[in-house]
């Protein structure tokens, strides 16, 4: 059984839906950076283990990465998950979990890199919008696109009102993505990405009107 450890900021939303999901992997843990997230509420609601390592407690980012790095590794995780993480990872790190660490964006990857998501495709008068599940690389929001969920931009939506349909889209396809690669379905290979056994050339796509 694959072990997966969830990495949050905040309140968690996207870690309920991933424990709600009855995934046949095993979540063993969470590590928040902040003391005071929701997230870790939930987490020991659900007999979860938690870990709290606060980035303000260490003089770098390499020290930081070093001490969730050890924590993944006593939990022997398999699989980390970027939960509403609002840390950028180190180059370092991300290299130590290459393959086996996935983040979910809000926006169409590959364009909307970064933040404002919501405000920025209603300023561009985009007719989609959504979120993409992706593979972790040092480049921000640039690992292999697994799946996206997408909606179509309403004429009367708002930041806000985008922001809720898309995380509504969020819970649907993160739990989907992590149970794929928990049964097999997905599969990180050095030849590349396999989707039910033939390589992943795009990602996977959920359809919301």
């Amino acid at each position: 059984m694959i072990k997966i450890a969830v990495l949050v900021s905040g309140s968690g939303s996207n870690l309920q839906a991933l424990m709600d999901a009855n995934l046949s992997g095993q979540i063993v843990g969470v590590i928040s950076n902040k003391p005071a997230a929701y997230a870790l509420q939930r987490a020991q609601n659900a007999n979860i283990a938690t870990a709290v390592i606060e980035h303000k407690h260490y003089p770098t980012r390499e020290f930081f990465d070093a001490a969730m790095h050890q924590q993944l590794l006593d939990w022997d995780v398999d699989l980390v998950i970027l939960a509403g993480f609002m840390r950028i990872l180190t180059p370092g790190f991300v290299a130590q979990w290459h393959g086996k660490m996935i983040n979910i964006h809000p926006s169409l990857l590959p364009v909307y890199k970064g933040m404002h998501t919501h405000q920025r495709v209603l300023r561009t008068g985009d007719a989609y919008h959504g979120c993409t599940v992706h593979y972790v690389t040092a480049e921000l929001d640039a690992g292999q696109a697994l799946a996206q969920g997408v909606l179509r931009v309403h004429q009367h939506d708002d930041e806000d009102s985008l922001a809720k349909r898309v995380h509504v889209l969020e819970h649907l396809i993160y739990p989907q993505v992590a149970e794929w690669i928990c049964n097999g379905t997905l599969v990180h290979t050095q030849q590349g990405v396999l989707y039910r056994g033939q390589p992943l050339t795009e990602p996977v796509q959920f359809t919301k009107i």
